[in-house]
């Protein structure tokens, strides 16, 4: 391996372009942030280093040999995130990146492509949520202060339209059809010097400002040699491998799914693992409100669905043996992995309110011994085996019997399924883990210091309160309610309303309070909205029988629902809702 003559970016990018430099299948995907592309952007414009390369020349005859994948150009957090496959022709040898990836995608990303993140607090099937972005320089910023001296943000076109006296966003990319440091001056004088930009009022600051900070720019992509590596020349994959893992042990860290998966692309036959893997990866992620699984929640379930005697997530385990069984069973598996996606999101789980992934492979390893049931998800001859499935999966939640090493409850569990499916064993399953630190028995102490202590937006609510509501129809969407509106929690319209600061106080910080939450369908709930709990329980429960079956259902006390009753409603609810945890659970 030797160290070789450092390279502009403006040439890295080319060659990127022309398909020169790849990707080896044993890459991780792209991951780094906006923040962290524009701190490198600075980084090159301070002349900071950013850090050598390791780069692999793979001959034209070994080249046939790997599976090797084109650099993202344009990002997109949810329908594009996964490296396209590249068919290797022509006679030319081609470089693979080995280390340097993210820093090459980001400067690709930078200087030619887009970047498309989910705004905070949008829902993430939202397309809306994406807005497409390029990466600009704001040539007129002259920051001393903080820790960049260069202002690089990632922007959308009417983003980067803003224009003030310390304010001009200079896309990056276009700095490449800059042919001479002239063509900048001109740049200059029509967009700055002689605009007539009325916001920037000392135009002759500003045009020297950013004369400086486009020059800066040209220089760094033209002109320095900024991209220094070593080339590695061997065609010995396991030496490949090992360098490999061992240049990548620091940094963002490398999944071990990404070995086992270039792997399994090699000894797969029938299938392109790789591509099978991302396109249920992404299948499972779209289900219901969305879920959160990834490479490795796949390999390790096709582990287990596949009767390996180990299912530990080790290279070892993933040999052309065990390759073939997985490969042979793929089909299924993908099945089975769905099926027990779509009756937990049934269940009213997605990825906000799910800490365990690893709590769904049971689920999968009993559909695929069950051998798939025809109409199970729907049919109302399942619903008592779907209830014992809900009722096992919400307790395990609760108990966290997963964190820790999941391997440990995985093989009995899968043993106890193995031997009893023809229904789902519940009750096996509990009496196998009595006693021990994966139990999902519940005593008092869990019930008064774990349970009743939960509040609205922590992930184990809703599997406790599926515990409160055992007859919910489990196909139909739930949501959790606050049974008096956190809008009229507010410390400003409690005050209005005549309330004392004490009240206030006990108003504000208990509207969370397990006990002020309910289970609703979505149509109840989004009716219900903002109204008043005494006038929408009035409104919806006319008559006696009604009033009182709903109190039954919802674990109410029966008083008035007055705002003025909220601390007693609080009280006594909290102890109608803890004896009935006690009598579920102990």
């Amino acid at each position: 391996m030797s160290y070789q003559t450092a390279l502009t970016i403006y040439d890295v990018v080319k060659e990127m372009d022309r398909g020169q430099y790849l990707l080896p299948s044993i890459q991780r995907e792209f991951v780094w942030k906006e923040e962290q592309i524009e701190k490198l952007f600075d980084s090159l414009m301070e002349g900071f280093p950013i850090g050598s390369f390791l780069f692999w020349k793979v001959d034209n005859v070994n080249k046939r040999e790997y599976e090797f994948y084109g650099f993202l150009k344009n990002y997109h957090e949810k329908n594009n995130r996964h490296n396209e496959k590249v068919n290797i022709r022509g006679e030319n040898d081609i470089i693979a990146i080995l280390d340097g990836q993210q820093r090459l995608t980001s400067l690709y990303i930078g200087l030619k492509g887009t970047y498309s993140s989910k705004i905070p607090y949008k829902r993430w099937d939202n397309e809306e949520a994406y807005p497409t972005k390029k990466l600009y320089l704001n040539i007129l910023n002259n920051e001393t202060d903080s820790d960049s001296k260069y202002e690089f943000k990632f922007l959308t076109k009417k983003e980067s339209s803003i224009i003030s006296n310390n304010e001009y966003w200079y896309e990056v990319g276009n700095i490449l059809e800059i042919k001479d440091i002239n063509e900048i001056m001109d740049y200059v004088e029509d967009n700055i010097t002689y605009s007539e930009h009325s916001l920037i009022e000392d135009k002759k600051v500003a045009s020297k400002l950013a004369r400086t900070n486009l020059s800066r720019l040209f220089k760094v992509v033209f002109d320095e040699g900024t991209i220094s590596y070593y080339l590695e020349k061997n065609q010995d994959l396991d030496k490949v491998l090992n360098i490999f893992i061992r240049v990548n042990s620091g940094g963002t860290i490398l999944s071990y799914s990404d070995l086992l998966l270039s792997i399994a692309s090699a000894q797969w036959e029938k299938y392109d693992a790789r591509e099978e893997i991302h396109e249920l990866v992404d299948e499972v992620n779209g289900i219901g409100n969305g879920f959160n699984v990834n490479k490795d929640f796949v390999l390790k379930t096709a582990l287990v669905l596949t009767d390996l005697s180990d299912i530990a997530f080790k290279v070892n385990n993933f040999n052309k043996t065990n390759m073939k069984k997985i490969e042979d069973s793929w089909e299924n598996i993908k099945k089975a992995i769905k099926w027990a996606v779509q009756l937990i999101s049934d269940f009213g789980f997605s990825r906000d309110n799910m800490k365990s992934n690893n709590a769904i492979i049971p689920i999968a390893y009993y559909f695929m011994k069950r051998g798939f049931p025809k109409n199970y998800l729907s049919s109302s001859d399942t619903m008592e085996d779907r209830l014992r499935i809900k009722k096992w999966f919400t307790r395990s939640l609760i108990k966290r019997v997963f964190s820790g090493q999941p391997d440990n409850v995985l093989r009995p569990i899968r043993k106890i399924i193995k031997e009893n499916n023809n229904v789902f064993p519940f009750a096996k399953i509990m009496d196998e883990f009595k006693g021990t630190t994966k139990s999902i028995a519940f005593d008092e102490e869990d019930i008064n210091e774990n349970i009743m202590e939960l509040r609205y937006g922590d992930q184990d609510l809703l599997p406790a309160m599926m515990l409160l509501y055992p007859d919910k129809d489990i196909s139909k969407s739930i949501h959790i309610d606050h049974i008096y509106p956190k809008s009229k929690m507010r410390e400003k319209s409690l005050r209005e309303e005549g309330f004392n600061e004490a009240q206030i106080s006990f108003y504000v910080s208990n509207v969370d309070n397990i006990a002020n939450l309910q289970l609703l369908y979505q149509i109840p709930n989004i009716e219900k909205r903002d109204m008043n709990f005494k006038e929408w329980f009035e409104k919806n429960y006319n008559s006696d029988i009604m009033k009182a079956d709903y109190r039954s259902t919802n674990l109410m006390p029966n008083m008035e629902y007055t705002l003025e009753n909220f601390e007693d409603f609080i009280e006594k609810r909290r102890e109608i809702i803890k004896k009935e945890f006690e009598n579920i659970l102990i």
